[in-house]
């Protein structure tokens, strides 16, 4: 499969129009990938609250620089969409985000085709990532459901396409909800003990949620309360956006540091590269960088 990252030309498609049913607005996505390559394995990139296929592109420059191909939605919560809280569609949004992936995953042929991969990418080989409200999205591909107030889990949303998952800054369980959060964001009860597929969990040491009344141990549920295996990246001094995986300089970035963001996008990286059973090398590496290092990030399997 492989390409040479320090070399590699990227191409972005966009917009792709995906069918859907019921959404109102039409699914589109961006498509990133290495202008050469074969065999290339597959991200489904879920963003976080307001955000759109538009952002987060520290992020998917390197992964596509690795030789991945990223396939990013604008979900229905984006701020080009103009559904705030308020609006009487929020409260569905999430169910949304979720079919949005299932449509990208069921329609990934024609996808591949409308971008001129078709024959390039290894379509066993699939991955989900998401980050905040993205990473709670993924989790219920991986089999993670949410719970009703009555503490109930509601249906199994997870896709046999998915092979692995990386959950980054996703929410915890809803049993610490800030009045508000449970007022508005009721779904944020994620229920991780039936979310067995393979998965990294990545987390901010001072990352504190407004959401919730706990601290950044928030963040780790999904690989405390997950059958194995999983793991988990702590990077001491994260706060929610990792140092600006979102962007260069946006506003929601309050611990703006470019190598920090580099160490997720490659951690992710080396991740599915390991999982996948294409290069071991990078995700080793980086385990035993953590192991002899100075704390400023680490590292756990379970």
């Amino acid at each position: 499969m492989r390409t040479e990252q320090a070399l590699q030309r990227l191409v972005a498609i966009k917009p792709i129009r995906v069918p859907t049913e019921g959404r109102g607005i039409d699914l589109q996505v961006k498509v990133t990938t290495p202008e050469s390559g074969r065999d290339l394995p597959l991200i489904v990139f879920s963003h976080g609250n307001a955000w759109s296929m538009d952002g987060y592109e520290p992020l998917v420059d390197r992964w596509a620089a690795a030789g991945f191909v990223v396939v990013q939605p604008t979900h229905l919560d984006s701020r080009r969409n103009g559904i705030g809280f308020d609006d009487p569609r929020f409260g569905t949004i999430w169910r949304v985000r979720i079919a949005d992936l299932h449509a990208i995953l069921d329609n990934l042929g024609d996808i591949l085709d409308q971008a001129g991969l078709r024959g390039r990418v290894d379509e066993g080989r699939v991955a989900a990532v998401g980050h905040s409200w993205g990473g709670q999205t993924v989790g219920t591909l991986l089999g993670a459901r949410v719970l009703d107030t009555g503490g109930t889990p509601g249906e199994d949303f997870s896709h046999h396409a998915v092979r692995a998952g990386v959950l980054i800054a996703a929410t915890g369980t809803g049993d610490s909800l800030t009045p508000f959060a449970a007022e508005h964001l009721p779904f944020m009860r994620p229920d991780y003990s039936t979310m067995t597929t393979q998965a990294l969990v990545i987390t901010g040491g001072e990352d504190k949620s407004a959401m919730s009344t706990r601290g950044p141990d928030w963040f780790t549920d999904a690989y405390h309360l997950s059958p194995a295996p999983k793991s988990m990246l702590t990077i001491a001094e994260g706060q929610h956006t990792l140092g600006g995986i979102a962007g260069e300089s946006v506003a929601e970035t309050t611990d703006e540091d470019p190598a920090r963001v580099a160490l997720v996008a490659d951690a992710v990286s080396a991740y599915l590269l390991d999982v996948f059973g294409l290069d071991g090398a990078a995700w080793k590496d980086l385990g035993e960088r953590a192991a002899r290092g100075d704390g400023a990030y680490h590292v756990e399997h379970r």
